[in-house]
């Protein structure tokens, strides 16, 4: 039994593979059979479907057929990129789904619904055609007999430009009726007002600070008499950015020479007189002050004009300096040490110098040393701790 048994497995494992030889082999054409032009195209299974031939209705054909193939094939199917695959030598028919276009091209605003719209060029050319344009169209350019085309629209000329004559034509005027009509008429030019007032400039535009306006604003509230003058510049260390050329004070009182100073000493100075200076006069001599001497306004120099030290107040226009003051009376007083009899003297320059310290930062005189033996100096020099330089 056991050799029984060992006997069936290897004859199995042989008999499966002949069975399914045996079953395969009527799938396998045989050799004369040329498969690709077996295959029938789809016209003529069309044809052989309606004949009724069911065996020849999946494009196969039966061994009883395979000779008279050759003879029913007429063509065979066209290759896939030829013309003839993508039927284009064939005219498409609506029916097929595929739109054909038309010989005048497709208009995109018939199909929108849009009205037809005019180009420039198309009206321009209407314009002409119509004799419509705004200029001048000649025609007929390169012949001998030049014409124009259409009456252009009248543009108005001026009375300076060219002048119509009455047969229509253009006549452009000679120079001597330009110079009578100038003269006749006067010459008119378009001009940009020129700002001489460096007050009217806005700040924006480089002109003068709202600092310095509101001080020439008050300025002429006092009475002063000043006018503007150019920036003073020499270097970093001289010059005044808006300076005043100072001529007189409130009550006609005359500055001689004129001073050029910036505005705010200007505006201390005239304080200075008004408040303490007129008034001592009055009281003391019983007669108002006509005029005031100064010695230094602006100079570009050091202090006291010595070699090495710090740069005067006067390279800024930051400073004044009083030489002599008449009386309208006609009295003069000079700014020096006086004798030991001249009282009313010695009171009004001891007085007027002790005042005004009120208003100055650094006041300079006879008996401060020997640089101020003979003049007042008056400055408004800015110390960090705040502190007045008034030597009495």
């Amino acid at each position: 039994m056991a050799f029984v048994s060992r006997f069936r497995r290897p004859v199995g494992l042989l008999l499966i593979p002949a069975f399914l030889a045996a079953c395969s082999g009527g799938l396998t054409p045989p050799d004369d059979v040329d498969s690709v032009g077996a295959i029938t195209p789809a016209a003529e299974i069309g044809d052989t479907a309606n004949s009724g031939d069911t065996s020849s209705s999946y494009g196969m054909e039966t061994p009883d057929t395979v000779m008279a193939a050759p003879e029913r094939q007429t063509r065979r199917l066209p290759k896939i990129d030829s013309d003839e695959a993508m039927g284009i030598g064939e005219p498409v028919q609506a029916s097929s789904g595929m739109l054909t276009v038309p010989e005048g091209g497709v208009s995109m605003d018939e199909g929108l619904g849009v009205g037809r719209v005019e180009g420039l060029a198309e009206a321009q050319a209407n314009e002409i055609a119509e004799g419509n344009a705004s200029q001048v169209v000649v025609g007929g350019i390169g012949t001998d007999t030049p014409q124009q085309m259409g009456e252009p629209e009248v543009i108005p000329m001026s009375d300076a430009g060219m002048e119509a004559e009455s047969d229509g034509y253009l006549r452009v005027p000679d120079k001597a009726t330009t110079r009578q009509r100038q003269s006749m008429q006067g010459e008119q030019v378009a001009f940009l007002p020129r700002l001489n007032n460096p007050m009217q400039v806005p700040e924006t535009m480089g002109g003068m600070p709202a600092s310095e306006r509101a001080c020439r604003q008050r300025l002429q509230k006092l009475g002063v008499k000043f006018r503007d003058v150019p920036r003073i510049s020499r270097g970093r260390s001289c010059g005044i950015e808006w300076p005043v050329e100072l001529s007189g004070l409130s009550g006609g009182i005359q500055i001689k020479p004129a001073a050029q100073v910036n505005c705010q000493i200007t505006e201390a100075f005239a304080r200075w007189v008004k408040a303490e200076l007129v008034p001592s006069a009055r009281m003391r001599y019983l007669s108002g002050v006509s005029a005031i001497h100064q010695m230094s306004s602006y100079s570009c120099r050091t202090m006291n004009s010595r070699r090495g030290a710090a740069m005067s107040e006067h390279a800024r226009g930051n400073a004044i300096d009083v030489g002599r003051i008449v009386l309208k009376s006609g009295k003069s007083i000079a700014i020096e040490p006086k004798g030991f009899f001249a009282f009313r003297e010695k009171g009004l320059l001891k007085s007027v110098r002790g005042d005004s310290c009120k208003y100055f930062s650094t006041v300079l005189g006879p008996g401060s040393d020997r640089y101020h033996k003979d003049h007042f100096h008056f400055d408004l020099r800015v110390r960090k701790s705040g502190y007045r330089h008034c030597s009495l």
